[in-house]
């Protein structure tokens, strides 16, 4: 918990996907939540961090419920909460929702905790815990952090290799990532998260990478105008259901419905 307040106290979570190059991640990953969402949809975002997800889908009427485990985080999604939004915001542990019956909702949203869980049981006991509040027939988002694009950045273009074989924080016979929690961030490639999934009464409707390509030069897509940057997210729509490209986005959404 101290790790995670600090690291959340030493960025601005709340501006992360409001720049040009952030909101990618953030267009990609409505773009699907709205191609199944319905009205009267009740919504569930676990590890809602600032708010960005909840409040986007409050301020358009939905009912949602927002719970979030860093203090600060909650504090300023809070701040953001319009008089006619219909949000119950809540501090609370993705690994426990018990103040929710089973299935409640139509969506859940896992959008943030997996990146800061480092072992199967937890890992399971989250995904366990979003699939018990899911309606039958309802559709569970579930986030990620790619190793190979982690690797790619910091490891290589950064010059840190040292650095993660020093920290442990990656297997150098079989270039597989170790789970470290004092890195803060886990990181996974795509078997990882098949494995996971294979615990689960639930169907698979699409693998996809939220923000692709554009890590490899945010300045840049900062710097497009209108025009090339509605091209930029069309392109981006385009190929990230391609799963031998996926592995280079930052981020991979999960998406399935419980069957």
């Amino acid at each position: 918990m101290t790790r995670l307040e600090e690291f959340y106290a030493n960025q601005n979570e709340d501006e992360r996907l409001t720049s040009p190059s952030g909101k990618v991640e953030f267009t990609v990953t409505t773009h699907y939540i709205d191609k199944y969402l319905k009205q009267g949809d009740r919504i569930l975002e676990v590890g809602a961090a600032t708010g960005r997800y909840s409040l986007h889908y409050a301020h358009k009427g939905y009912r949602v419920d927002a719970v979030e485990l860093v203090q600060s985080n909650l504090d300023v999604l809070k701040q953001h909460i319009l008089p006619d939004d219909n949000i119950n915001a809540r501090q609370g542990n993705a690994l426990d929702l018990s103040f929710y019956e089973d299935g409640t909702f139509d969506i859940v949203l896992v959008l943030g905790p997996m990146y800061h869980l480092f072992t199967d049981e937890d890992k399971l006991q989250c995904l366990s815990e979003a699939h018990r509040v899911a309606k039958k027939g309802g559709l569970v988002f579930v986030a990620y952090c790619q190793f190979d694009s982690a690797m790619i950045r910091f490891a290589f273009d950064r010059g840190q290799y040292d650095h993660v074989l020093e920290n442990k924080l990656l297997d150098e016979e079989k270039l597989v990532p170790i789970p470290n929690p004092d890195n803060v961030i886990d990181v996974c490639r795509k078997e990882d998260v098949d494995r996971l999934d294979s615990h689960f009464d639930w169907t698979r409707l699409h693998y996809v990478g939220t923000d692709m390509f554009t890590q490899f030069f945010p300045q840049k897509v900062d710097e497009f105008d209108k025009i090339m940057y509605n091209r930029y997210i069309r392109y981006t729509l385009s190929v990230c259901e391609r799963q031998e490209l996926v592995g280079a986005s930052d981020h991979s959404l999960d998406i399935l419905r419980k069957q």
